[in-house]
């Protein structure tokens, strides 16, 4: 008995001693990884990267808080992927001012286009099926509603690829939304610009195939082929097929968002920090615009993606599918995700830009990592692409694309930012923008003094966010007129 004891005790000894010794072992590795984490998220919130490089002028980095007070972005919330897993999940500010409501990992926000990529995703799992044809002619399959043809379709008729990859020679860009109270069109009246229908017809307006054109109403008119397919409504068809699956347990296509889940929502806000009316649009336009979700819930889908494109998952998609969605085209466009790179480098990528509400991920194909940003404001933008550069250093992403910009400022004379200062008026919209000067620099004042860089005498960025200010030049009097990121036009008011 005794020497049985011994020979238990010892066999029992030695396994608990390499136990205890593989669990001391472990502790630094996931203390330190831990510790790694934590100490890049705070230099991430603490010195974004500029945009812009000016590289004959001071460096200049700036706060994640000190870049949300300055471009008014109430809200900002992310996730990262690092290792094909969520390693940092985190929301900032308010996701309603007035009542002071904090943003959490919760809070709901407009996906706006980012709704493309997933609606796409239901539309090759019945493909996948056989239910569907990436290349018919989708007039095949639409029921109640068929697409006119004109004299381009002709020769070549839209199929489902076309919709998905942005090539069918479609009209309408993007939608607008409605305000809560309108009058919402259904989604025929959408198709044809009827009734209260805020843009124009869906229709072809070129070949088929022949060109690369941005076309929300090809999405649109995806939604009505896979609601006549199914006979269920879209956002119930997408849950099931997508939501799901990939466990994206927060997000919904349902508009209007029902009154019980208002609470969850994000307000939109405008860049000049006045609320969007009645807090959000809807957009039956869902396909295209339609989803609310979190960065959570996207970080998941982009999970699954890269499972899926390992084998490893197809809980969605199988692995040749997504193979296929993810194979860059004209445009650089897959079948929903916009495509960049190649091999180690190959990532699948969107933005989305609704009423108050902007957005924007970048997820690699094949190393694991990736990064989702969404805010309730027109100005969020500038950062979300601040933190995913800032993302993309502090975790060594590929450098292909996620690096500042690099200029060298010009060489401006005093009597040029003389000819710049004053004040200037956004057409349509009771807001100024003062541009000041200091000794040899140039400043844009609003509620924030930011300063200018030249690239010429009349061409001029912000460090911050690389926004662009383009002057009119009277000459050789002063400036009449400035152009903001070549889209805003400003007016000299005095």
């Amino acid at each position: 008995p005794h020497g049985t004891f011994r020979e238990y005790d010892m066999k029992t000894c030695t396994r608990l001693y390499v136990l205890t010794l593989s669990l001391i072992l472990s502790l630094p590795y996931t203390a330190e990884a831990q510790e790694s984490v934590d100490t890049r998220i705070a230099r991430i919130e603490n010195g974004l990267l500029p945009l812009l490089v000016v590289t004959n002028r001071p460096e200049v980095s700036t706060s994640l808080a000190d870049l949300m007070v300055m471009e008014r972005v109430p809200a900002v919330s992310v996730a990262v992927i690092e290792g094909s897993r969520i390693i940092w999940a985190e929301a900032y500010g308010l996701a309603d001012v007035e009542s002071g409501t904090p943003a959490t990992t919760s809070t709901l926000f407009q996906a706006a286009s980012i709704s493309k990529p997933v609606a796409a995703m239901a539309a090759l799992r019945l493909v996948e099926r056989g239910v569907l044809d990436l290349d018919g002619d989708i007039n095949e399959w639409l029921t109640s509603w068929r697409l006119p043809s004109n004299e381009f379709t002709e020769d070549e008729a839209v199929t489902l690829r076309h919709l998905l990859t942005h090539t069918g020679g479609l009209t309408v860009h993007g939608f607008p939304g409605y305000a809560r109270s309108a009058d919402i069109p259904i989604l025929k009246q959408v198709l044809d610009g009827e009734g209260p229908t805020n843009t124009g017809a869906i229709r072809v307006d070129a070949s088929p195939g022949s060109l690369w054109r941005y076309s929300g109403g090809g999405y649109t008119i995806m939604q009505q082929l896979l609601i006549g397919i199914t006979g269920k409504p879209f956002h119930e068809l997408v849950k099931e097929s997508v939501l799901e699956p990939a466990g994206m347990e927060r997000s919904t296509y349902e508009q209007p968002l029902p009154p019980e889940r208002w609470v969850e929502a994000a307000t939109g806000y405008r860049w000049n920090g006045v609320p969007v009316e009645e807090k959000w649009h809807v957009y039956p336009e869902m396909a295209a615009a339609g989803l609310w979700t979190t960065p959570t819930d996207l970080a998941r889908l982009a999970l699954e993606v890269q499972s899926s494109l390992e084998g490893e998952s197809n809980r969605v998609l199988g692995q040749s599918t997504t193979e296929a969605m993810l194979e860059k085209g004209r445009g650089n466009w897959g079948l929903g995700f916009q495509i960049c790179g190649r091999g180690r480098t190959l990532s699948f990528e969107h933005g989305g830009s609704n009423e108050g509400f902007r957005a924007s991920f970048v997820a690699f194909a094949e190393i694991g990592k990736g990064a989702f940003i969404m805010t309730n404001s027109d100005a969020g933008s500038s950062v979300a692409q601040a933190l995913i550069l800032t993302i993309a250093q502090e975790f060594g992403w590929p450098e292909a694309g996620f690096r500042p910009r690099r200029m060298e400022a010009a060489d401006v004379d005093r009597g040029t930012l003389e000819r710049l200062t004053g004040l200037y008026r956004i057409s349509g919209a009771d807001f100024d923008i003062e541009i000041t000067s200091e000794g040899n620099r140039l400043f844009v004042k609003n509620w924030l003094k930011v300063e200018l860089y030249p690239m010429s005498e009349n061409t001029w960025f912000t460090s911050e966010d690389a926004t662009r200010f383009d002057f009119e030049i009277e000459q050789p009097g002063k400036a009449v007129a400035l152009m903001i990121d070549r889209s805003t036009r400003a007016e000299r008011v005095r």
